[in-house]
């Protein structure tokens, strides 16, 4: 894992979810310029910092370094909703699934 993952992971989650570097820096505490300088790779965030993006961004660490996962957000947010639904409804959405895939 380099460096720059980190740096282009932030971007892309931040960006996903229509995030500036400017407002996420001060949601964030910091100076507006902070997530700007982990972008440009000038900084890079603490252990805690890291952490604390992810809770921000609304991902684990593992769904941050599974670079496969673009939207990790969305299947959170997916998931969210399944587990309120009955058996048969999720039967539906399996099998929505299974078309939607097969139609790639």
């Amino acid at each position: 894992m380099d460096v720059n993952f980190i740096r282009d992971r932030i971007s892309q989650l931040r960006t996903n979810q229509g995030i500036s570097e400017y407002k996420m820096s001060l949601d964030l505490g910091h100076s507006k310029s902070y997530v700007q300088s982990i972008s440009s790779g000038k900084a890079l965030p603490s252990m805690a910092e890291f952490l604390y993006i992810c809770e921000y961004l609304g991902v684990t660490p593992k769904e941050f370094f599974d670079g496969d996962v673009a939207e990790p957000q969305m299947i959170q947010q997916l998931v969210n909703y399944a587990l309120h639904l009955s058996t048969d409804d999720l039967l539906l959405l399996v099998d929505l699934a299974k078309r939607l895939d097969a139609k790639k």
